[in-house]
């Protein structure tokens, strides 16, 4: 049985996929959550999770 998916919601970023994407270690993520400085991140469960429209919005403030 699969998850039901939804067009209206974006595809969440595993922190794997984050940290690709940014092209940092995963670690560093996680110490960018623990000092509150990072993009901004949702549990779910036991995982972290990133919006990716959240990680853009972030990268782009961060460049400015």
């Amino acid at each position: 049985m699969t998850a039901p998916t939804s067009t209206s919601s974006p595809e969440l970023w595993s922190i794997t996929e984050t940290a690709a994407f940014l092209r940092i270690p995963v670690g560093t993520l996680y110490q960018w959550r623990h000092r509150r400085t990072g993009p901004r991140a949702s549990k779910v469960g036991r995982h972290l999770r990133y919006n990716p429209a959240d990680v853009r919005a972030w990268l782009e403030d961060q460049a400015a």
